[in-house]
């Protein structure tokens, strides 16, 4: 086998590793345990829990947010709101002043989602605190389902589900759904092997006295704070009895805005989270990390880009089975093409939503690889355009 064929494989094995091997690894050891441990039985726990709502010009949806907070089915003595609005120049501060029970923080000051957690949570007073995004809207048994958990001392932090509404107009958001069903079902497998491999904003939570101050240009601020938990040696568990409910970006090219800053976002949280990388430090923590997060951030797209020459060399002087996958993966890119190109004028066309999706966060890394190595991605962002979602 020749220098260019072995190449070409080891790409396909890793691509295929990322994106198909990983799942059935993960669900083959999470299935292996679940028969193995005994079913884990938790009681009713009800502690004091705040929960803090950053949001940043959203009065046009304040008012729902509120409705929404209110409506969980919890103690109300127990569970205190707060929305801190820095850097806002709305009328935010009127629509919050209708609701006295609701704590309501604000500095003229725009730091970012960052450093408005940090301030924060120099007024959470209670064991326990849930982040959760304006835009988002959870269902009622939210914080029940997630502080039960607080129950185990091994539980450091707690991560709801991201549910994504899927738009029948655009392919970003059956795009968006596909791919957060398919990250549910890894998440899944991950806190069943050990711990979830990092949080989403959308709903997460953590005991009060494990949360470190953010630096103030972090980009994913959720999950390097969940993370740095399971540095310290706890476990971060997935809840999808606790979700949050959220539109999709309005079109492909506010998708793609996000996935980039996420991307940039990733290869800060690697330079960051370096010990996770160690597996004589933490063996079951850096395969989950590596195989879950880290290839998708870095080795991987190159290798996938990479796939197409080296294809292409060896189907001209093998042919043969190289023609074959050569021609598959032309036809994939060409339909994510034509899928862009749809959406671009308002079209829907259902076979083109996973190439186009599949590509576009594939060159979202090399495009959040660039922000990152310039610093151009800063962490207060331009919020993306999304589909207007009730909380009914």
């Amino acid at each position: 086998m020749s220098v260019l064929e072995i190449s070409f494989w080891f790409a396909f094995a890793v691509v295929f590793y990322t994106y198909l091997g990983y799942g059935i690894v993960a669900w083959v050891w999470a299935k292996c345990l679940s028969l193995i441990r005994k079913p884990n039985t938790l009681k009713i726990f009800e502690p004091n829990v705040t929960l803090v709502v950053p949001a940043y010009n959203e009065a046009d949806i304040l008012e729902s947010k509120v409705q929404n907070s209110l409506a969980l089915d919890y103690p109300a003595d127990k569970l205190q709101i707060m929305f801190i609005t820095d850097g806002s120049t709305d009328n935010s501060a009127e629509v919050l002043a209708a609701y006295p029970n609701v704590m309501h923080l604000h500095s003229s000051v725009r730091g970012g989602k960052s450093l408005a957690e940090n301030r924060a949570m120099e007024h959470v007073k209670t064991p326990y605190v849930i982040f959760t995004d304006c835009n988002s809207y959870l269902n009622k048994e939210a914080v029940r389902e997630m502080v039960k958990h607080y129950q185990n001392p091994k539980v450091g932090a707690v991560s709801g589900e991201k549910k994504v509404m899927e738009s029948v107009s655009s392919a970003s958001g059956s795009g968006e759904g596909l791919y957060w069903k398919y990250e549910s079902f890894l998440k899944r497998c991950d806190s069943k092997i050990h711990s979830l491999m990092g949080a989403a904003g959308e709903l997460v939570s953590f005991k009060s006295d494990l949360f470190k101050p953010l630096e103030k240009d972090t980009i994913l601020d959720d999950f390097i704070q969940s993370l740095r938990i399971v540095e310290e040696g706890y476990k971060v568990v997935y809840e999808p009895k606790a979700f949050a409910m959220e539109a999709p970006s309005a079109s492909i090219v506010e998708e793609m805005k996000r996935k980039v800053r996420i991307c940039a976002g990733g290869w800060q949280s690697m330079v960051r989270l370096k010990s996770l990388l160690n597996p004589f430090k933490h063996p079951v923590v850096t395969f989950l990390y590596v195989s879950h997060r880290v290839l998708r951030w870095s080795l991987t797209p190159l290798l996938l880009a990479l796939m197409l020459p080296l294809n292409l060399a060896l189907a001209y002087t093998n042919g043969g089975v190289y023609s074959v996958i050569f021609g598959l993966q032309v036809v994939f890119y060409l339909a994510a093409w034509l899928g862009w190109q749809a959406e671009l004028r308002d079209y829907k066309v259902k076979p083109l939503l996973i190439p186009l999706y599949f590509t576009m966060m594939n060159v979202a890394v090399f495009a959040g690889f660039s922000r990152f190595i310039r610093d151009a991605q800063p962490a207060a962002w331009e919020k993306a355009d999304r589909t207007v979602l009730s909380s009914s």
